[in-house]
């Protein structure tokens, strides 16, 4: 059960979070709940690229009552254009023997592993919800498989609706391993737009609305508060340390994608 930090046959430790947090482990994936915002600060799952399992999607969403307070529910999403968007994929866990990739579906569907994003966002941008794909396929060359981390960037000024503070940016980075070593890129896209939809005053000026950016490793650390050296020192798009801002490859398709 959880995200297992030797599966890439390297050490990818989880990220240290910023803030009081509640660790939930899963069927082959791991979410690091925020106590204060009752978000994921991230969620992190182990994809085995050779062995995934088909099954039907269902749509069971609860809570999960290890978060107790700590999470946000059905209430936030009913009658508006929000989407429960999944940060781990329901496919992305979903190998390995039949009963335990119908656990890892399953598990998908909890509260804590949904986050409030405006539905053209969760729906419409290929671009963002492929990347996995992408990746994975890059990957297949060597063992086929993937570590991903996905989560919300949480930020001064996010807009407040229904008691929740609505995350405007998300952020994804990927692991593999490149047959030498930990292998690791990061990726940024921005909802802000979408969310004006719902009559929320934007704080902060958007990327300019589903404009996806392939990013440093460590700008993602640097707005997320994350602690993640290990992937910061293997990124592909640039050396660790790159000044925050800098280094930014906004991506049009998948050709554009530093690997």
């Amino acid at each position: 059960m959880g995200f297992d930090e030797d599966f890439l046959g390297e050490r990818m430790p989880l990220p240290a979070a910023p803030g009081d947090s509640i660790t939930l482990d899963y069927e082959h994936f791991t979410v690091e709940q925020s106590v204060e915002r009752r978000l994921a600060f991230y969620a992190a799952v182990n994809i085995d690229g050779s062995a995934l399992v088909e099954l039907e999607r269902g749509d069971d969403w609860r809570l999960d009552e290890r978060a107790g307070d700590a999470q946000l529910g059905p209430e936030l999403y009913a009658r508006n254009d929000l989407d429960r968007g999944h940060l781990v994929r329901r496919r992305d866990p979903v190998w390995g023997p039949r009963e335990v990739a119908r656990r890892a579906n399953s598990d998908t569907f909890h509260y804590t592993n949904a986050a409030p994003q405006a539905a053209g966002f969760n729906q419409s941008k290929e671009l963002w919800l492929g990347l996995e794909d992408h990746i994975l396929e890059h990957a297949r060359r060597y063992d086929g498989r993937l570590s991903v981390i996905t989560g919300p960037v949480f930020a001064d000024g996010d807009p407040l609706y229904r008691g929740a503070l609505l995350p405007r940016r998300f952020f994804k980075v990927a692991a593999w391993h490149d047959g030498s070593g930990l292998a690791a890129t990061a990726y940024l896209l921005d909802q802000s737009t979408l969310l004006a939809g719902l009559g929320l005053r934007q704080a902060l000026p958007p990327l300019g609305g589903f404009r996806t950016f392939q990013v440093p490793v460590a700008e993602i650390a640097e707005l997320t508060g994350l602690a993640m050296p290990e992937l910061t020192a293997a990124d592909r798009l640039v050396p660790a340390g790159v000044r925050p801002g800098a280094g930014w490859r906004e991506l049009t398709s998948y050709a554009d994608v530093a690997l």
